[in-house]
């Protein structure tokens, strides 16, 4: 044991040796394949950034380009909300003036009807009232008068009364 704590000058030497050989060699043959190896791969991971980073922009335009969509898409709904709104607003209106009209329409023909009601009874009822003032003038007088005369004497009396 004591053998492998002492330094032998020779041996040394031949490891010093062996270790320069290897390292010329490892420079000579070896260098070149490990550069280009480890070259190859620095150029593999710089492409595969560069297309990172390109996929991320493309992903950030087509995130901004969908967003713009969306809120095109939002803007134009409410545009044919807004749009519905006026034209039932208007269906509305249209309706309640044509019931107003058909209200107007149907109260004054009702009024009609009731004037020609009115002046119908008005004449029905003078013809009435002169026919009873004959029978009451014939029962007084106990005589017949001349009809056609008699009415036209009690129309002109009956015109001279207000209209109410």
């Amino acid at each position: 044991m004591d053998s492998l704590l002492n330094v032998n000058p020779g041996l040394m030497i031949w490891t010093i040796l062996n270790f320069l050989i290897f390292l010329f060699l490892l420079v000579k043959f070896g260098a070149k394949p490990i550069s280009n190896a480890l070259k190859a791969r620095e150029d593999y991971i710089q492409n595969n950034i560069q297309n990172a980073e390109k996929l991320n922009q493309e992903a950030q335009k087509l995130l901004a380009e969908t967003q713009q969509k969306l809120r095109d898409a939002q803007n134009e709904m409410m545009a044919i909300i807004q749009k519905g709104k006026q034209q039932a607003d208007e269906l509305i209106r249209r309706a309640t003036e044509e019931a107003e009209k058909v209200r107007k329409e149907k109260l004054d023909e009702a009024m009609r009807e009731i004037t020609r009601s009115k002046e119908s009874a008005l004449i029905e009822l003078k013809k009435e009232v002169a026919h009873l003032v004959v029978q009451a003038t014939e029962k007084l007088l106990k005589e017949k008068v001349d009809e056609k005369k008699d009415l036209e004497l009690i129309n002109q009396y009956i015109e001279q009364i207000p209209k109410n």
